[in-house]
């Protein structure tokens, strides 16, 4: 306890004038503290003492203040108990321990970024079941009217296509889309009547619903990245954690099971292997010369060049495919066609992270360099065969860099496309779904069948073959390429979120049973933090390539003459001007005007530089104060050792002369690295 603090080691009754000034000292700082009492180091009896010291003389607490502050025990005490609730029921909680303890934390974070993204789905999900469904379905939309009265001029008589197949299969017309064409899945199903007849209106909550969707997702990507920020750079490039840190402080003594226990064990052992290989990598750097550094650029430059030219190839594949799908719909092979687009996209995604990988492990990268190569490469295959894609369809739909009658009269293709919006939500959908496909497929046909053949005959080849090894660059392409795909569809498909929320459920069992049963154990140990910064910077990017687009078409491009909600619109965001014109009184209406006008952006672009220059200066002035504080704790430590020197000379002095207590290293003026540890 506090008020003993005085007593001596050696058990003499009366206090040293040494070990007074001390308590005093120590009394003087806890007096004087802003630090809550309740993170002090103290036993409850002497946390009281502490607040009885730090209240006024003379002053009374007031029964409001007493009970103010019972009110804010209860409370923190009641969010402690909801958080270890929350922790308790949360999703996949015990499954995300298992794999964090057999295969340490980076194949962890995979399973935690699937969680992340199924929060996503069913957030966005519940905005558009709130604005847009059940508002469509409590204001029962008017029943679809006669067709409007166009005669399409196009070349030899050819009439729009009704999106009725030929090939008439249930099964086949979920598969590719068709069994829901008249139903809210898709874009044309959505109605409504005249705006000044409707008090809430549907069409803008129909277009601001996806708006506001990737807007939260992309607040939520920012909170995630900030939150797997590594750890270096905050502390600097030359910070090395202490390994005996590790070593000691790494056991949870409150394991009892073996079972637990056996986790715990990997676990440690993981995180070992990931500090050992990073600084054995650190050293051979150190060692490199001149010469060997410049091979290794060479190199570098090689691997990257090499997987360019892959990149530039699978584009060219993807664009081809689609081209071929989209202009031979009237051959006997359409069937095939259907899903000859996402079969390339998927077979360009399969193939290309396994070349990545294998052109970057033939170079003896660290563990974290290549998984983070191999991750750019793969990010920027990703987005190339997604925006090819997406161009491909807006070459043929919207006639991009094509010249058509029909496209100058209404501005797509209205000759060969009805409903474009519902043309662009199929295929969408039908990518989806095979993504989701293809995993099953791979899983039950190919990793299942290996795994088998392995542990059923022995030899060379089938050592060589063995199981297959959990490439997480690749895993992280898939799940995000489905997402990506997922906010494509907002404004075309917007149930594809609930589909999407079913395929990650369900992606989640399929690969935790890959990983533990079918797969072998990555020689290659990952750091947590590194690869959940990258997993959200893939994943913001997926999301502004799916924002781009959606813009220019909700900005830019005439909808549907024939489907949909804005079917008399020149593009859907003139709905924005048309309810601002019948809702808001004239001085509202001149305030957005004057919002939306060329002179409000000087003031707006004043503004956000002050705030980019107040931003950058605290960013500094924090730099400084965490330079600074790296220096207090190297000063406190060398203070404490020369108060253990003067302790111990104190003790010393009755006696024979024996120290009886520790003595500071020679090294104890020397700063430490890293800031040290007391």
């Amino acid at each position: 306890m506090l008020r003993q603090w005085s007593v001596q080691a050696s058990g003499e009754p009366e206090p040293e004038p040494a070990g007074e000034e001390l308590w005093e000292q120590e009394m003087e700082r806890l007096c004087s503290s802003q630090e809550p009492v309740r993170v002090l180091p103290y036993a409850m009896v002497d946390k009281r003492f502490i607040r009885q010291l730090r209240e006024p003389e003379g002053v009374k607490t007031s029964c409001w203040q007493q009970w103010r502050r019972r009110q804010q025990t209860a409370g923190r005490r009641l969010g402690e108990a909801a958080r270890r609730l929350a922790r308790g029921c949360g999703l996949w909680e015990g499954a995300l321990y298992e794999i964090g303890g057999l295969f340490g934390t980076g194949i962890q974070s995979y399973f935690t970024f699937l969680r992340f993204l199924l929060l996503l789905n069913l957030l966005t999900l519940l905005l558009t079941t709130s604005f847009v469904l059940l508002p469509l379905t409590w204001l029962r939309p008017p029943d679809r009217g006669p067709a409007l009265n166009f005669t399409l001029q196009c070349p030899g008589g050819h009439q729009p296509q009704t999106g009725v197949p030929k090939f008439n299969n249930l099964l086949w017309n979920v598969l590719t889309g068709r069994a829901f064409n008249n139903t809210y899945l898709f874009y044309g199903a959505y109605r409504a009547g005249p705006e000044s007849s409707s008090i809430y209106s549907i069409r803008l909550a129909y277009l601001l619903s996806p708006l506001a969707c990737l807007l939260l997702c992309f607040c939520g990507i920012l909170r995630q990245m900030v939150k797997g920020l590594p750890q270096k750079m905050f502390l600097g490039q030359d910070y090395r954690s202490p390994l005996s840190a590790k070593v000691f402080s790494s056991w949870d003594f409150c394991i009892q099971g073996q079972e637990a226990a056996t986790i715990k064990k990997h676990e440690i052992s993981n995180e070992f292997k990931v500090e050992l290989e990073e600084g054995r990598h650190l050293l051979m750097v150190q060692h490199q010369t001149r010469a060997q550094r410049a091979c290794h650029l060479l190199t570098y430059l090689r691997v990257n060049i090499l997987i360019g030219l892959l990149v530039v190839g699978a584009i060219s594949a993807i664009f081809w495919a689609t081209k071929y799908s989209q202009d031979n719909k009237e051959e006997s092979l359409f069937l095939l066609l259907q899903y000859l687009p996402p079969g390339v996209i998927a077979l360009v995604n399969f193939l290309g992270p396994l070349l990545f990988v294998f052109l970057v492990q033939l170079e003896n990268y660290p563990p974290n360099t290549e998984v983070n190569l191999t991750l750019i490469w793969c990010v920027v295959l990703k987005l190339a065969s997604l925006g090819m894609f997406s161009f491909s369809l807006g070459q043929t739909l919207l006639c991009f860099g094509r010249n058509k009658t029909s496209c100058e009269s209404y501005g797509y293709n209205a000759c060969d496309y009805q409903c474009w919006e519902n043309s662009v939500g199929v295929e969408l959908y039908k990518l989806s779904i095979f993504n989701f496909l293809l995993t099953v497929a791979f899983t039950f046909l190919v990793s299942l069948p290996r795994r088998l053949l392995v542990e059923r005959f022995s030899g060379r080849f089938w050592a060589w073959l063995d199981r297959e090894e959990f490439l997480l660059p690749k895993n992280v392409l898939d799940i995000v390429e489905g997402q990506t795909v997922t906010w494509m569809g907002l404004f075309y498909c917007p149930l594809l979120p609930l589909l999407n929320s079913i395929f990650v459920f369900l992606t989640f069992y399929i690969k935790k049973y890959t990983l533990l049963r079918n797969s072998r154990a990555s020689p290659r140990p990952f750091r947590a933090s590194s690869t959940i910064f990258f997993f959200q910077l893939v994943l913001i990017l997926g999301l502004l390539l799916a924002a781009v687009p959606l813009g220019y078409v909700v900005s830019s491009i005439r909808s549907s003459w024939d489907c949909g909600l804005f079917t008399n619109y020149s593009a859907p965001w003139q709905v924005v001007p048309e309810l601002v014109a019948l809702r808001l009184p004239p001085p509202s209406q001149r305030i957005l005007h004057y919002l939306g006008s060329h002179a409000f952006s000087f003031p707006l672009l004043i503004l956000l530089s002050l705030v980019l220059t107040v931003c950058v200066s605290q960013s500094q002035a924090s730099a400084r104060a965490i330079r600074g504080l790296r220096k207090q704790l190297v000063w406190q430590v060398q203070e404490k050792w020369h108060l253990v020197d003067d302790l111990s000379r104190l003790i010393s002095e009755p006696g024979s002369g024996d120290s009886l207590g520790p003595e500071s290293p020679h090294s104890r003026d020397t700063p430490i690295k890293g800031g040290g540890s007391s």
